[in-house]
């Protein structure tokens, strides 16, 4: 795998799906929890990069568009199928694991654009800090306050918890 592509790089659209692709791969399957689906809406989401290729190739943040275009689709197909979010074959409540997904959901579009674009890229994308603050054109230092607040905002609300592993972990 190449180096990942910085802004202002010239890269041709092939690099560009190349280096995003697996990042939106891997948002849409953690936001959707289907796989199928996943892949269905990574395909559309770089598509749509494609047919705005020469106005998104000189975006300083172009996996970061990328990546919130993937984020509209899911919401977008959730809304449309009246929410059929993923739930573990294991899980003794349904409804409870449902009810949390969607409260997270809401929860992530109420927090203020920087908090909920740093908490997206990195526990639902798994991006270290540094990734996110070039993706975000802000310092580290200041990827951290957004997760701080952020965090602290989804955690009451929600009652989630960070585990050692930087993923949203839900009861």
């Amino acid at each position: 795998m190449a180096a990942p592509l910085t802004p202002g790089e010239a890269w041709s659209y092939d690099q560009f799906f190349d280096d995003c692709l697996p990042s939106v791969l891997g948002l849409a399957r953690r936001l959707t929890g289907d796989r199928s689906q996943a892949e269905d809406i990574a395909i559309e989401a770089m598509g749509r990069a494609y047919a705005h290729w020469e106005k998104v190739r000189q975006m300083d943040h172009a996996r970061a568009w990328v990546l919130r275009v993937t984020t509209n689709l899911v919401i977008g197909q959730a809304r449309k199928r009246r929410i059929e979010l993923p739930v573990e074959a294991a899980a003794a409540d349904v409804a409870d694991i449902v009810a949390l997904r969607l409260a997270l959901l809401a929860t992530l579009r109420r927090l203020p654009r920087r908090q909920r674009e740093a908490v997206a890229l990195r526990y639902l994308v798994d991006m270290p800090e540094r990734e996110v603050a070039a993706a975000m054109g802000v310092t580290a230092g200041s990827v951290k306050k957004h997760l701080h607040r952020g965090l602290a905002t989804l955690r009451a609300a929600l009652g989630t918890d960070i585990d050692g592993g930087g993923r949203l972990e839900f009861p």
